[in-house]
């Protein structure tokens, strides 16, 4: 292997814009997607504790009990907007189909977005 001096190393290529964009939103998608899943298991559990608790005759009744915390609605941003060009749109359904490529999402969750950008 050749030796190089720190100051001539050559340089390692650079994978540009698109690759870092692309791993982020595949990074985001992932973590919408735990979160998804998080908030459905830990209902689930907390659903199924209740049960048993009402079962043993520990918990109150369900009217007594204050109702579950309802999920906070999406905040709307600005590519979300309802006045977004048609090049914005493009751009959006662009990289729809990248993550529907990539295996990201699935073919439901790509046709209730792409429906969302369209109708949007």
């Amino acid at each position: 292997m050749t030796w190089w001096p720190p100051w001539t190393r050559p340089s390692v290529p650079d994978r540009g814009r698109q690759g870092v964009t692309v791993g982020i939103l595949k990074t985001a998608a992932t973590v919408a997607v735990a979160s998804s899943v998080h908030g459905r298991i830990q209902r689930r559990q907390q659903q199924r504790w209740a049960a048993q608790d009402q079962a043993a005759g520990l918990a109150p009744p369900p009217a007594a009990q204050p109702p579950p915390e309802a999920a906070p609605p999406p905040q709307a941003t600005p590519a979300q907007a309802p006045s977004a060009s048609m090049s914005e749109r493009l751009a959006q359904l662009s990289t729809l189909s990248d993550l529907k490529s990539a295996g990201v999402l699935t073919d439901a969750e790509f046709d209730e977005q792409k429906a969302r950008i369209l109708n949007g």
